[in-house]
């Protein structure tokens, strides 16, 4: 799985090239995340990390944004593992279940706005996350992706995998 990942890693640096010369260090990069660090974000999250999640982390434990950095894919920055316990636990703290928002979840996801077996593992920078969903509904995919919108109900899956999710977007047009 290693080699998946690592492959995949050199294709968003192959193809982001072709866009900016100096691409694969405008993504400010952090060296690969510990086993250590892996699992504090199982124990705090109370989840288990889905073995491509981890792969991938073990190369790259995301991204420090500042000013200048480019996102790994989409309009996204892959955060590093603090930041991803730093984010569910902001959203475990300040997400509202009474929320106005109108649900409109596909039927793989089970029927609410935010679960708290969600990993936020990328962020577009204005609330939106990216998600990995460890606890599907019975008809989905366990590691699944997903995007949580802070201000849309809409909660649709993008991808089977992070691995399926990373390809798809490394063969959209820019």
């Amino acid at each position: 799985m290693t080699n998946k990942a690592e492959w995949l890693w050199q294709q968003i640096f192959e193809k982001g090239s072709q866009v900016e010369e100096h691409f694969q260090q405008s993504l400010n990069l952090q060296p690969g995340a510990s086993d250590d660090e892996l699992k504090l974000v199982e124990e705090t999250l109370g989840v288990t990390l889905p073995e491509e999640m981890k792969s991938i982390y073990r190369i790259h434990n995301g991204q420090v944004w500042e000013s200048g950095v480019n996102p790994f894919v989409r309009n996204l920055t892959l955060s590093p593992t603090f930041d991803i316990i730093e984010n569910w636990q902001f959203l475990q703290e300040e997400f509202d279940p009474d929320d106005e928002l109108e649900l409109d979840n596909e039927e793989q996801i089970k029927p609410v706005l935010w679960n708290e077996k969600w990993i936020p593992i990328a962020e577009n920078g204005g609330g939106d996350y990216l998600c990995i969903d460890t606890d599907p509904a019975e008809s989905g995919t366990a590691g699944q992706i997903l995007y949580f919108w802070h201000d849309w109900g809409d909660r649709s899956v993008e991808a089977t995998g992070l691995f399926a999710f990373i390809e798809m977007c490394l063969d959209e047009e820019e």
